[in-house]
């Protein structure tokens, strides 16, 4: 029986076709994840928090073999400057566990959302479902409507 949380049923709601899949609880991070769900680490995408200057923080979603390019989220966001913070300020920012942070459970609680262009080039990418142990598998267009993201290049140049 797959894990049902309030993303999986906000999907349900929104007729998203979607697929969950349970992965371990603990933290396993993007490459994890990809070995225990047996698909390549490109389409398993992480959503890094950003802290811009002033206002919410940025939800950047990227592909597991890539990193944030901190000058190209702030130019494709006209920032001057936005940093990472702590994994535990992460934390307090978004109420979720790291490993668990998901644009999905984020949605209506005014974060910007933006995803890296490389998500359309796929049919579907995977995503933390809003908890450690539930990754979720659904069409990037349907994650940029959801979450009202907006696409751009804001990687550095991704590993194979």
């Amino acid at each position: 029986m797959p894990i049902v949380n309030n993303v999986t049923r906000f999907l349900d709601s929104q007729k998203i076709h979607y697929s969950a899949f349970e992965t371990p609880a603990e933290k396993l991070g993007a490459e994890g994840t990809a070995e225990f769900l047996g698909v390549p680490l490109a389409f398993i995408y992480k959503t890094i928090v950003v802290k811009r200057e002033r206002g919410k923080p940025i939800l950047a979603v990227v592909p597991g073999n890539g990193e944030v390019d901190l000058k190209r989220l702030a130019a494709a966001l006209d920032e001057k400057k936005v940093h990472l913070p702590t994994e535990k300020e992460a934390e307090g920012l978004t109420g979720l566990q790291a490993g668990g942070i998901s644009p999905l459970a984020l949605i209506n609680k005014g974060f910007q959302v933006i995803i890296d262009t490389s998500a359309q080039a796929q049919a579907e990418i995977h995503v933390s479902g809003g908890q450690r142990g539930l990754n979720i598998r659904l069409a990037p267009i349907d994650l940029a409507r959801l979450t009202r993201a907006s696409f751009g290049s804001i990687i550095k140049e991704a590993r194979p």
